[in-house]
């Protein structure tokens, strides 16, 4: 074989492994982004709800107007964040604002007796939990992408390509907090 032929065959194994990279990283970001689609999914479920839950919730909380008044600034957020990042924050504000009513409800046991809201409590529940399942979905899929986009080539052609490490969608709250234990008070 000439030295021109060789030449020919090593560039060629170098456009195919490119191309292969490429299309691996595509894969991955696509597949980030549709984990992102079954989110948006849950979410937009739990947008719907959240009218219909502060309204059951209104007549018995007079005093908690602020409370009320934060879920719906926070959903009104969430509702209009635009890019995938946007919404993991807005939404991460969302779920603080939920979690803050739902320990005000505890100081109402009419509210929690209330079979209509019992109801609504139940379906925000069971969408939590499902947002909780396309979040680790999401999150593997995060970092499979992350992981592909480090590793050694496919660092140095992923930012050619504009590939960029992408955040995960975390709980929103600080990790100490979480492992602090809760306090009990009798």
């Amino acid at each position: 074989m000439s030295t021109s032929t060789i030449v020919i065959i090593v560039l060629a194994l170098l456009v195919i492994f490119i191309i292969s990279i490429y299309n691996n990283l595509v894969k991955l970001r696509n597949r980030r982004e549709n984990a992102f689609a079954d989110i948006d999914v849950q979410l937009k479920q739990r947008h719907d709800l959240i009218p219909q839950l502060v309204n059951a919730v209104k007549g018995y909380m007079k005093h908690e107007e602020g409370v009320l008044t934060k879920i719906t600034e926070a959903r009104t957020k969430a509702m209009s964040a635009g890019s995938i990042d946007g919404k993991i924050v807005a939404e991460n504000e969302l779920t603080r604002a939920i979690s803050g009513l739902q320990v005000q409800v505890e100081a109402y046991p009419d509210l929690k007796a209330n079979t209509n809201f019992l109801q609504l409590q139940e379906e925000l529940s069971d969408i939590e939990n499902k947002l909780a399942a396309v979040r680790r979905f999401f999150n593997g899929a995060t970092r499979e992408l992350n992981t592909a986009i480090e590793k050694f080539p496919n660092n140095l052609l992923a930012g050619m390509f504009g590939f960029r490490r992408q955040n995960s969608f975390d709980l929103g709250f600080d990790r100490p907090d979480m492992e602090k234990a809760p306090e009990i008070k009798f």
